[in-house]
Formats: structure tokens, sequence, C-alpha cells
């Protein structure tokens, strides 16, 4: 086989500027390896009189993307301000997930560190671009270096309100978690809906099995985590039954409804009975 060898050039150099860059990702935001995104904004005014460069959704969840561009090496100024305006937009969709994603041509070892240690906290992707050169024809690849972020595990210390609250707030989604609460009832024991300050979840002896956030045009996101053994199986058992949903490490999300809860009831169970065994562990 007659395989080249390609070499990285700058950006800049090649006559390209970041505001290129942009357009790029923003035309085709499938390009950060982050799943199905939609572009939603560029250049986005910020309250701080700053702009956001590009502003991606995920449309199975609306978990929102504040994506900062730079070209060269990363420096302090563009950290700081990728995640002020991952916050600015958070506080403006609170009810949402957000990811703040820093793309850069070079991610040196100090500043790798740096992001390290924030994403422990905040959710920081980091995400590197080359554009590479091979036998006079040019490509960009993007390889993602840093997704280091976990959830909050249960056992911090929430806000909790009842179902009086969250009837004014989405009696839909209320009504969901009971529909799965009586679909999953034999299969654990003693479940309960506890009612916390941003979601509501069935709890079985101390630990949130599945959870449910409050979504517009009375749907609901249900998340629950599951073990490494059983990942595949309840994949495969969504696919089968045609349900989109989204898959980060060995946690599931999809939007539902109360009707859709109960025509999928058997579905439901099946997965039940894989969150109890990864509790068990």
């Amino acid at each position: 086989m007659d395989i080249s060898i390609a070499s990285t050039v700058s950006i800049r150099e090649s006559g390209l500027d970041e505001y290129w860059l942009q357009d790029q990702i923003y035309e085709n935001p499938t390009c950060l390896g982050l799943g199905d995104l939609e572009s939603v904004a560029k250049e986005k005014q910020q309250s701080s009189g700053g702009r956001l460069d590009i502003l991606l959704k995920n449309p199975e969840d609306d978990s929102m993307y504040e994506v900062e561009v730079m070209l060269g090496e990363t420096d302090e100024s563009h950290i700081v301000r990728t995640i002020e305006y991952w916050d600015n937009e958070k506080r403006k969709w609170p009810q949402r997930q957000h990811y703040a994603v820093l793309v850069a041509e070079s991610i040196t070892r100090r500043f790798f560190n740096v992001i390290h240690l924030f994403s422990h906290s905040i959710p920081i992707i980091a995400i590197q671009v080359n554009l590479i050169d091979s036998n006079n024809q040019k490509s960009l690849h993007f390889s993602k270096i840093l997704d280091t972020y976990e959830e909050p595990e249960d056992g911090i210390i929430e806000e909790v309100h009842d179902e009086v609250y969250w009837r004014k707030k989405s009696t839909w989604t209320v009504d969901a978690a009971k529909e799965l609460l009586a679909s999953v009832d034999e299969v654990f024991e003693s479940p309960s809906l506890r009612y916390l300050k941003n979601y509501i979840a069935i709890n079985v002896s101390g630990n949130n099995h599945f959870w449910f956030h409050k979504r517009s045009t009375s749907k609901s996101l249900l998340g629950f985590r599951i073990s490494d053994d059983h990942v595949e199986e309840a994949a495969k058992l969504l696919d089968e039954q045609n349900v989109s949903f989204v898959q980060k490490r060995n946690r599931i999300k999809f939007t539902v409804d109360k009707d859709f809860l109960k025509k999928h009831a058997n579905l439901l169970r099946q997965i039940a009975e894989f969150a109890k065994e990864t509790w068990k562990r």
C-alpha cells in the first residue's frame, strides 16, 4: 500500500484565521466528536461584554455546549473566557446540562494540568485541532484530549421539596415519575419518590436509581446509572424499541412522558433489573 506521511501545519501560517475555524465547526458541529450536535449561535453577545464563539445543542436532551476557539497555544485568558461564557449560559438555562468546550491548536502540559483541575468540578472538555497536510491536500483533525467530569454522586446534601412544589413546577414530570414508580414497584423493595429542587428521583434504600428532570412541552428527561456489565444490554434494548438515548460512560438518558412510560413498561422493568444489580455492587 502506498501510504503517504502527513504533517501538521499552522492554521494561521496557512493564511487562515480563527473566524475560518469557527465557520468550519459551526457548519459541521459533529466534527468535534461530541455527538450529533446542532448549531445554535455564533459570536453570541454576552452580558459581560464579550462574545461566545459558538453555542451548540444536543437535540436529544437539550444539553448545551459553549465553545471557545483559539489558534496557537492555550493561554489563561481563553480558559477563563471558556468558563465565564459557560457560566453565563448556564444561568440563562439552569434546567439544562451545560458543557464548556475549549478548542485549541496546542494545549501545553502546564495548561492541560490547569484544565484537568477545573474539570473535576466543571464539565469542561478540551479538544485539540490540527490542520494536516498530506501531498498538498489539507484537512482538519479534531481530537478530544480531556473530558473527565463526573456528575455529583448521591450522598451530597440537596435541597428537599415535596409533591406540591413539583406540581406547581412541572405536573407532567410528577406524573411521569409516578408512572415509572408503578412499573418498577415489583422489581425493588419499597421504592419511593424523592422530590429535590432540580429533579425527582426513584429512591431505594437511600440510593437514587432513576431521576427525572423537567423539560418543556410536557416532556421530562429520564436518567439512570448502570453497571458496565449491563450498559450494552440496556443500549440494545433501547435500540430494539427505537428509543433515542444519550449514553455517557455508564449513564443513560432519554426524553419521556407518562404515555411513553406506560407503553414501554416492560422495557423499563428490564432496565430496572439491571439498575438493581448495579446498586448491589
